[in-house]
């Protein structure tokens, strides 16, 4: 059995869920540096616009040093929490299962958080439970370039190096105005096909 190793991310991209379903076991990477513009503290939706960035504000340590994932701390002076469950609530509303999943996701969405890692693990154990998925994982104990042994995901994070293969359509709230927009966060799928998305997920072809 091979061990898949992936970023926790924040409502990850669909094709890190792809890899995830697709996993007999996981890892994920506790021990590297911090990156900007990364799936780390965004994800893309399907808005009545188009396709619409959500970015989770980070507190800046106001040095060149890089700074370890595990320590990012959110910036909560800005109201980012109430925008982003509005913007969800606006783009989703009218889906078949936003309903549905409501009472899961908006607590998220209620509380101050503190550590970024923390909470990119706690939406993704949600969106877990919604897609009844349950793949044992751990956790890096220390950073390692090249890992032996496991099948390296941690690429999946960056936000501008797409890994797009021929993802299937599904009917998304605005296809019927802007087409098929693929490998959005994990929430659009969820939102748009429920019980489904893990069947999605599954039939997938991977590298």
């Amino acid at each position: 059995m091979t061990t898949a190793l992936f970023h926790p991310a924040y409502f990850g991209s669909i094709a890190q869920y792809i890899h995830m379903a697709q996993s007999d076991a996981m890892m994920f990477e506790d021990c590297d540096n911090y990156q900007k513009q990364t799936y780390r503290n965004r994800m893309y939706i399907y808005g009545a616009n188009g396709k619409l960035l959500l970015t989770i504000p980070i507190k800046h340590t106001g040095t060149k040093e890089r700074q370890l994932y595990k320590e990012v701390r959110i910036e909560n002076e800005f109201r980012w929490q109430l925008l982003h469950w509005r913007s969800l609530e606006t783009a989703y509303r009218t889906s078949p299962f936003f309903e549905f999943y409501e009472d899961e996701f908006a607590p998220l969405f209620e509380k101050k958080k503190d550590f970024l890692i923390d909470f990119n693990y706690e939406c993704m154990q949600t969106v877990w439970d919604c897609l009844q998925l349950d793949i044992p994982y751990s956790k890096t104990t220390r950073f390692e370039k090249d890992p032996t042994g496991l099948k390296d995901y941690r690429s999946l994070i960056n936000a501008k190096k797409e890994h797009i293969s021929s993802m299937p359509s599904y009917i998304q709230v605005f296809s019927d105005k802007f087409g098929f927009v693929p490998n959005l966060s994990i929430l659009d799928l969820l939102f748009n096909e429920g019980t489904n998305a893990l069947t999605y997920l599954e039939s997938q072809t991977t590298l």
